[in-house]
């Protein structure tokens, strides 16, 4: 009799586990649609003014980029459209995960929520700014004067705006690190311990992440990527010791 109540017990704990996984997916899905739901609208907001966006992009290159296709200009049109609906939207997006992993933190934890999506929105700006003001026009000029006596540089714009438009995002994305960093943290999955041990490894990493990012193989565009992240590494390990 007792071995029949064990068993009954177990499969009670076992589906109460599987309600709390289906509970889980169904809030990821929730979570996911209001977060589609947002990068739509922010990206027909963003459609109204994309040609001043594109002006804007245009504005370290110095003059106007060729379009080989019918179509292309329209394409490019909305991909500028998309991205500058992914930046206006990064706060609504913030706030969806943060959401998501609420359920995960105590009580006092659960303050994190309301500072981390202005500390998250912040970063990604300054993120952008970073790469607006220093790495793109150092980027422009340096690919603009390469070999110039050789090469004729008129630049495409299927070419050029992605190039600038992932270049802004994934670098305001790599600001988002030390909040990472902290929720790892927070989750008991890192310590500032095994940030400080692992610093060589982390510096490869950055490397890495730096070589992908910039898009030229200079040295000089590379440091200027690295350097930061370097800093908020050092700045991770400090939000991991206070978390």
């Amino acid at each position: 009799m007792s071995e029949l109540t064990s068993q009954l017990d177990e499969q009670s704990r076992q589906l109460r586990n599987q309600m709390s996984l289906l509970e889980h997916l169904d809030e990821l899905r929730e979570r996911l649609i209001k977060s589609a739901i947002a990068v739509f609208v922010t990206t027909l907001i963003a459609a109204t003014f994309t040609s001043q966006i594109l002006k804007l992009l245009i504005e370290p290159y110095g003059q106007q980029v060729q379009v080989l296709g019918p179509t292309e200009g329209i394409s490019i049109y909305f991909r500028v459209a998309l991205t500058a609906g992914l930046v206006l939207a990064m706060p609504v997006l913030i706030y969806q995960f943060l959401m998501f992993i609420l359920p995960g933190l105590e009580d006092n934890e659960r303050w994190y929520v309301f500072w981390g999506v202005p500390a998250a929105t912040f970063m990604f700006l300054v993120g952008v700014a970073f790469a607006w003001f220093i790495m793109i026009p150092a980027a422009i000029g340096f690919l603009k004067t390469w070999q110039d006596e050789l090469f004729l540089q008129v630049w495409q714009s299927q070419k050029y705006f992605p190039f600038v438009t992932s270049l802004l995002f994934w670098i305001g994305l790599s600001f988002e690190t030390p909040l990472i960093i902290f929720i790892l943290a927070k989750l008991g999955l890192v310590t500032p311990i095994f940030l400080l041990k692992q610093w060589r490894f982390a510096i490869v990493i950055i490397a890495i992440m730096a070589a992908m990012i910039t898009p030229t193989v200079d040295p000089f565009n590379m440091a200027l990527v690295m350097l930061p992240l370097i800093v908020l590494y050092g700045l991770s390990i400090l939000l991991s010791y206070l978390a």
